[in-house]
């Protein structure tokens, strides 16, 4: 398993202002990444290095945003603020996560503005919506000069940290699995807030460090 993606989560009408303040921080810009028909969401992205990206996603005004999961979290983190919602987990063989969580994953793709369709399976936002410190995982079944972090070393971005607050600590079901990725976390203790998950990312920038919150 490895770092697969970052979400941050912005209304629609917010996009186009997300997607340019993080690329101006980062020195670097988005691509046009196309919507999610099943899931009533749309994204552009930043390829970075080591096969990572980020995302900055919003929900359309469509069913699929309301009827499925990852459209209902894009959703509720917009409409809590926006910002981080999610880090996502690549692995080749979904079939301990389904057995771990009990369900199978949802097929998901989207077609990009080049025509390229991108398809994948995925599972565990439902767990990530209840445990907003814990990432849901991905299996792409794209090649691989599709995924979306393609040429991402050019960037001369990486990510180092990830500021996650939870008092417990707690990946989940998955725990086990995620251990060699627990040395990009930096969980932190906010009493000040209710509100779990991912506060913050460090990047390592051709400019320096940069800190997204």
């Amino acid at each position: 398993m490895r770092l697969d993606h970052i979400s941050y989560a912005c209304h629609s009408n917010e996009l186009a202002d997300v997607v340019q303040r993080i690329g101006v921080d980062l020195g670097n810009t988005f691509i046009d990444g196309g919507r999610h028909p099943s899931f009533g969401t749309r994204n552009f992205i930043l390829p970075l290095a080591n096969g990572v990206y980020i995302e900055v996603v919003s929900a359309l005004d469509h069913p699929s945003a309301q009827n499925a999961p990852f459209g209902r979290a894009v959703a509720q983190r917009a409409q809590a603020g926006g910002g981080w919602m999610s880090w996502v987990v690549s692995t080749s063989d979904l079939s301990p996560v389904e057995q771990e969580l009990g369900r199978s994953a949802a097929q998901g793709h989207r077609i990009r503005p080049d025509g390229v369709d991108l398809h994948w399976r995925q599972i565990g936002v439902l767990n990530t919506i209840e445990h907003p410190q814990s990432p849901f995982f991905v299996q792409w079944e794209s090649p691989e000069d599709h995924h979306p972090a393609f040429g991402g070393e050019r960037t001369g971005i990486r990510v180092l940290s990830m500021e996650i607050n939870c008092p417990t600590q707690d990946l989940g079901p998955m725990a086990t699995e995620l251990a060699p990725l627990t040395d990009l976390i930096t969980w932190v203790n906010d009493t000040e807030t209710d509100e779990f998950g991912v506060n913050a990312v460090t990047f390592e920038t051709p400019q320096g460090h940069v800190r997204i919150d």
